[in-house]
């Protein structure tokens, strides 16, 4: 069974999604967003399933599309930011090639903005996504294998140092 190339995790704004799309076009890979995933399968906004049926149920489905997705997703993965808080979901990442995408809080928050569509983030979204920053930081550290920072920089140039930190597979560049 296949195995990402890579799976990017990182906080809200960090650019998951904008540069797993990046990155997965310059590699000829396809992308497998999990929070996309997850809406596919609920058949409604991630906002929605945690108003609807709360924040166990999505995380019961986000567990799940995950754990499918690190066992037989032959591209790249980008994981929401709060799936690495499952101890299960951390236990399957050890054992692939992580890129950390790190991003300073005001970056951040700038990408974020006030988008109320992020449900851990509804009521004070400042305070909330810095101390989500915090409580999430060390774990992403952990598990990261490479460490990119998406600060101040355009997604290709995140691609770039994504690319030259890849390890070798089937005897070429991944």
């Amino acid at each position: 069974m296949s195995t990402p190339i890579t799976v990017l995790i990182g906080s809200p704004g960090a650019g998951k999604s904008t540069v797993g799309r990046a990155l997965a076009e310059r590699l000829g890979a396809a992308l497998l967003d999990t929070d996309d995933e997850i809406e596919a399968r609920a058949g409604k906004p991630v906002s929605d399933i945690f108003v609807e049926d709360g924040e166990e149920a999505f995380r019961a489905l986000e567990r799940a599309v995950v754990a499918e997705a690190l066992s037989g997703w032959p591209g790249v993965v980008a994981v929401g930011g709060g799936a690495v808080v499952n101890r299960e979901t951390r236990a399957d990442l050890a054992r692939r090639h992580v890129v950390y995408l790190q991003v300073d809080f005001d970056d951040a928050a700038r990408r974020v903005g006030l988008n109320q569509a992020r449900p851990l983030l509804a009521g004070n979204p400042r305070a909330r996504l810095k101390s989500l920053l915090e409580e999430r930081l060390p774990i992403y550290e952990e598990l990261a294998t490479a460490t990119v920072s998406t600060s101040g920089l355009h997604p290709e140039e995140v691609v770039d140092a994504i690319v030259a930190l890849l390890p070798e597979r089937d005897g070429g560049r991944a």
